[in-house]
């Protein structure tokens, strides 16, 4: 099982930055992705950003060039710095982790964390 906690989430002008954190633990395999989702009222939950184990990185198109996401390995947690924010971004923001080993596919998401930008 794997345990996410996300925080950083809060109320910020259009034009500011937050950065979220999310902190894995328990059986976090070798191989993963860990990523961020957002989720708006009556909207599907929509990709965000990923990141690879490996490091490798992949964004949804309208955050490109204003999110950047990060993970430090050895603490098992992932970072998104989020600048220029609009109120569009306005969301509940959830760290994602897939675990993939030996064709085995387990994922797990947390809480979730609001995030509000004013305009």
């Amino acid at each position: 099982q794997v345990q996410l906690v996300e925080s950083g989430g809060g109320l910020v002008q259009a034009g500011g930055s937050l950065r979220l954190s999310c902190a894995a633990s328990g059986n976090i395999f070798s191989i993963n992705v860990m990523g961020w989702y957002r989720q708006t009222p009556g909207k599907q939950r929509e990709f965000i950003a990923r990141i690879i184990s490996g490091g490798t990185t992949g964004y949804e198109d309208s955050v490109k060039g204003r999110f950047t996401i990060s993970r430090d390995n050895a603490k098992n947690t992932i970072y998104l710095q989020m600048n220029s924010l609009r109120p569009e971004d306005t969301a509940v923001y959830y760290c994602n982790l897939v675990n993939i080993r030996g064709g085995v596919v387990n994922e797990y998401w947390g809480q979730g964390t609001q995030v509000t930008v004013s305009s």
